[in-house]
Parts: C-alpha cells; sequence; structure tokens
C-alpha cells in the first residue's frame, strides 16, 4: 500500500511540475501557422456567387407544384383516362349489376343463418 501511495505522490509531483511551467508555443511558429492559414485561405477562397433570381412560375407551374409535382399528374392523367374508359364501357358485370332494379338485394340469408359466436356454431 505504501508502494501505491508513493507512486501516486510522485505523479502529483510531476504534475505540479508541468502545471508550474506552461508551455507557449514561440512566436515563430505562431507566424508560420497563420502564413500556412493565410495561403491555404487564398487558395481555396472562391469569388462570390452571383445570386441571379429565379424566374416567377406561371399558374400551370404552380398548380402542378402544388399537386404533387410531375409523378402525381401522370396518376391524376392514368385516373381520368381509366374513369373515362370504364365509363364509356363498362365491365359486363357493372353493367348487369346497375341493369338490374332488384340488384342490391342479391345476398339474401336463410332464416336459420345468424351472425352469433357462441361455441359450436361455426
Amino acid at each position: 500500500m505504501s508502494r501505491d501511495q508513493d507512486d501516486i505522490r510522485a505523479l502529483d509531483a510531476c504534475f505540479e511540475a508541468a502545471r508550474a511551467a506552461p508551455l507557449e508555443p514561440s512566436p515563430e511558429l505562431l507566424a508560420r501557422v497563420l502564413a500556412d492559414a493565410d495561403a491555404e485561405y487564398a487558395r481555396t477562397a472562391m469569388p462570390p456567387a452571383r445570386v441571379q433570381p429565379l424566374p416567377r412560375a406561371g399558374r400551370l407551374r404552380q398548380a402542378i407544384r402544388t399537386l404533387g409535382g410531375w409523378p402525381a399528374m401522370g396518376g391524376l392523367a392514368a385516373a381520368t383516362v381509366a374513369g373515362i374508359w370504364i365509363g364509356l364501357s363498362p365491365p359486363e358485370g357493372v353493367q348487369a349489376y346497375l341493369s338490374q332494379p332488384d340488384a342490391a338485394y342479391i345476398v339474401d340469408l336463410p332464416p336459420g343463418v345468424g351472425f352469433d359466436l357462441t361455441e359450436g356454431t361455426l
């Protein structure tokens, strides 16, 4: 235990000596670092970019952008064409359903069928 205490005291003495004499970089080193930084800045500095105003979008472009851009417009166009196609020449199932006046009552359950979920009914 005393050896550990001696090691700790020796480390504390080293740390105190290092704190007592802080090292400062020499003025020559600081001048070289600043000269290198200035040279690098001058090499990589870009001229200021000229900002050109964007052309004002027309009403059609604003509407397309509001709806979600060209992908959304493609979807709307496809849905429109499908709606016109189905409206002009409906499939047979839809046409048969719409032509019968009693088509809303197609499902007719027998009297013994119930919707109760008791054990043994399924």
